[in-house]
């Protein structure tokens, strides 16, 4: 017996989230090779901090190495108000990201809000692509 699409979709949509809560918290560990096995190799971002995009992830991993040598480390990651658009076999997933961070010693409190696409490879989301953007205060 097949599943109804309404169902199809609901598991659908509680695997995205899955996969990005599973992305959110490998970065909130600092676990690196989770994280970065959350992304495909031709994964792109762009991140309000750098002045251009990365246009893959060995980009963004070579990035993240030179950050860390200087001191970067998660010190804390919480997602809220996550929403996911389901586009066939692209999932949209938009959340507030509140992140504490260690920057060359220092302390430093992030609000983002991100937008993190994934697409379905062999049965498993991955994300292709991020966005980060910093939150306006109102």
């Amino acid at each position: 017996m097949q599943q109804s699409s309404h169902t199809q979709a609901a598991h659908t949509h509680e695997q995205v989230l899955q996969a990005a809560a599973d992305l959110v918290s490998a970065f909130a560990s600092n676990d690196t090779a989770r994280y970065f096995a959350s992304f495909s190799p031709e994964a792109t971002f762009v991140f309000h901090t750098l002045p251009q995009p990365l246009y893959t992830r060995a980009e963004y991993e070579a990035v993240w190495a030179q950050w860390q040598a200087e001191g970067f480390a998660v010190l804390e990651c919480q997602s809220s108000n996550g929403h996911v658009s389901l586009q066939g076999e692209v999932a949209i997933f938009i959340h507030d990201v509140s992140t504490r961070l260690r920057v060359a010693g220092e302390e430093l409190q992030c609000e983002e809000r991100e937008t993190i696409v994934f697409h379905c490879r062999e049965g498993r989301w991955l994300a292709c692509h991020e966005h980060l953007s910093v939150v306006s205060a109102t």
